[in-house]
């Protein structure tokens, strides 16, 4: 069973200006694309080949196989990337809200910190809105690790690999945390993820 690509949930220039058509274009259809090809030609005729990205993610690591889990991490982080982003954001509500006024005191705070992570992160990697038991919290990955296993759950992701903005935005990452940060993180998304029994699946 190969990984497929799954559709952007919006169409491509529902982003726009904060990120643009030609950005999600290339980055979803060239960029996501290449990391699940990849993925799919490592695992023909192995062991892994019926095997859910979480799974082969998990096997990856295990094994070592650095290849292998750079392709299948990066397909899932950017699959969870998408849907962490949305057209029109709305507030957080209910338990989300209350979670994040205990572990930051304020939305606020919290996109205060999400930004200057996200700007203090050095080469490629990824922002992360992570649920620990009961307490949130803001954490950086580089390159390619992923949360798509283990303990934390993540709730949100921004990508901040250069070819997320730099059409758009060229050398000013800030600025495209920004546009992201206020206006276009999927708090219904999160909510979600925080009410979940485990993490969020890779469609099949």
């Amino acid at each position: 069973m190969a990984i497929t690509l799954p559709p952007l949930p919006y169409a491509n220039d529902a982003l726009e200006p904060a990120v643009s058509a030609v950005t999600l274009k290339t980055h979803h259809g060239k960029h996501h694309k290449a990391y699940i090809d990849k993925t799919n030609a490592a695992i023909v005729d192995t062991d892994q080949a019926d095997a859910s990205l979480e799974q082969i993610i998990a096997a990856a690591a295990a094994k070592g196989d650095k290849g292998l889990f750079n392709n299948a991490a990066q397909s899932w982080n950017h699959a969870f990337y998408w849907n962490s982003l949305t057209p029109g954001m709305s507030e957080p509500a209910g338990d989300l809200a209350s979670a994040i006024a205990a572990s930051f005191g304020s939305l606020s705070a919290l996109k205060v910190e999400l930004l200057a992570q996200g700007t203090a992160h050095f080469a490629s990697g990824w922002v992360w809105l992570l649920a620990r038991g009961h307490s949130l919290s803001v954490e950086q990955s580089h390159d390619a690790a992923t949360f798509a296993t283990g303990d934390a759950k993540p709730l949100l992701v921004i990508d901040l690999w250069e070819h997320a903005y730099y059409l758009d935005h060229k050398n000013l990452r800030p600025d495209y945390l920004k546009a992201v940060i206020e206006g276009h993180l999927n708090w219904a998304f999160a909510a979600e993820n925080l009410g979940r029994g485990g993490t969020w699946a890779y469609p099949a």
